[in-house]
């Protein structure tokens, strides 16, 4: 990598992962970039301005590093993403944030990760980082089709819960599934998501008896 490439922070794309019409993984270099798993980068089209938080989706010691992008029409960022081709590069800041696991007692603990959407996003990432994690997780999308790469966790660890076709684990809202759902009050609680998800999962957790300092949350859009 050339001086001018590195003080500009500027990536090459290995790959791009079509996974639905408006949905993609970019990998890119990683270039010596450490990060913890929940932790966040900030990306952006080489000749833009502006960027945009994404959590990092891919693990911590793979070679590289991938985010998970959602298009938003007339957005600044993912429209100009999505154009972008393998050879293209990318402008990326370096990882932060604080939405991660204690790696003191990660193995001694009880994890539910609940996600809408992208939001699955950091957690594709602790658990691809941490093979022997005891982890579950809640997905809520809007049809099955945005159950990104499901494939890649444990069957037995992972519900999709479809609201508007009959394709996923359980038809309905997560937010409903979470109302069913028996959690062990020891669980350390993760979620990732938009705001309104976040805010009626807190009620129902806490509902449920899980102390507030076990909960964590990312509001994600």
């Amino acid at each position: 990598m050339n001086t001018s490439r590195k003080r500009l922070n500027l990536h090459e794309i290995l790959e791009i992962r079509h996974l639905t019409d408006s949905t993609f993984v970019i990998r890119f270099e990683k270039n010596n970039m450490n990060f913890s798993a929940g932790q966040h980068v900030c990306v952006g089209p080489p000749n833009g301005i502006h960027t945009r938080e994404y959590s990092i989706y891919s693990a911590e010691d793979a070679p590289f590093i991938e985010i998970l992008v959602k298009e938003v029409q007339n957005g600044l960022i993912t429209p100009v993403l999505k154009k972008l081709k393998v050879g293209d590069s990318v402008v990326v800041e370096e990882p932060v944030g604080y939405f991660g696991l204690n790696n003191k007692e990660k193995f001694n603990k009880k994890y539910l990760f609940i996600a809408t959407g992208t939001g699955i996003s950091p957690f594709h990432c602790m658990v691809k980082s941490n093979p022997d994690l005891d982890y579950r997780i809640v997905h809520g999308v809007r049809t099955a089709s945005e159950g990104y790469e499901k494939d890649e966790y444990d069957a037995s660890r992972y519900t999709l819960c479809s609201s508007r076709d009959t394709s996923g684990d359980y038809i309905g809202r997560l937010t409903n599934y979470l109302q069913e759902l028996e959690i062990d009050k020891d669980s350390e609680v993760y979620l990732c998501g938009n705001c309104n998800m976040i805010h009626d999962a807190y009620d129902i957790l806490e509902n449920k008896g899980i102390p507030n300092e076990q909960i964590h949350a990312e509001v994600y859009f």
